[in-house]
């Protein structure tokens, strides 16, 4: 016999019974043609400061979120759709107060035929991306972080910069983990990069 105590259930909140909404707008993310001249502008604009950046994207808040504007430089890189590499929104991110709301709202959706597109752990988020029916991108996360001076020292850290883009997941695995009465920690740590792989290879399929 196992010693070990079976974890009690947690049911994911029925998302069709009681509405279920975002607690916040969390931040708007645009691609843009001259990465340091818009981060300059921005950073003038905003009186912001630089929570994250490299070569590719720099992340800017100017308040408690651990970022308010995400901007990303036009990509010059082989594989890449074509709208990927334009000036324009990139997308919208709402925030769900919980985990288990976010999984709800999946459920939900997912019953309605509304499906995510690419699904990922990114480390300070957990995060369903979804398009509208004009196309337009709409992230639906939630933060592993309680603050956004936790999510800093994640991005000092290194980790962030060793794996920008996070590591795909399955939303259906994760509900099940989730109603199985798994450690919320447990849940949301994001995995190392799988031996051999990259950070694009975690890019939209």
């Amino acid at each position: 016999m196992s010693s070990q105590l079976a974890l009690p259930a947690r049911p994911l909140p029925d998302a069709t019974a009681v509405p279920i909404r975002p607690a916040k707008l969390a931040h708007v993310v645009l691609r843009v043609s001259d990465l340091a001249r818009s981060r300059a502008w921005y950073r003038c604009l905003l009186e912001a400061s630089v929570a994250f950046e490299n070569e590719m994207v720099c992340f800017l808040s100017y308040d408690e979120e651990h970022h308010r504007l995400g901007l990303i430089g036009r990509p010059d890189l082989a594989g890449l759709r074509s709208d990927d590499a334009l000036p324009g929104l990139e997308h919208v991110a709402f925030t769900y107060a919980t985990l288990g709301e976010l999984l709800a709202t999946w459920r939900r959706l997912q019953a309605l035929e509304i499906t995510p597109y690419w699904c990922i752990n990114h480390g300070p988020t957990i995060s369903l991306y979804y398009k509208d029916p004009d196309g337009n991108r709409v992230e639906l996360q939630y933060d592993v972080f309680a603050s956004a001076q936790e999510v800093q020292a994640f991005f000092d850290s290194g980790a962030y910069a060793e794996n920008f883009m996070g590591i795909r997941f399955d939303p259906a695995a994760l509900a099940a983990r989730f109603e199985a009465g798994e450690a919320l920690d447990a849940l949301t740590r994001r995995p190392p990069l799988p031996a051999g792989a990259t950070p694009w290879d975690m890019h939209l399929a």
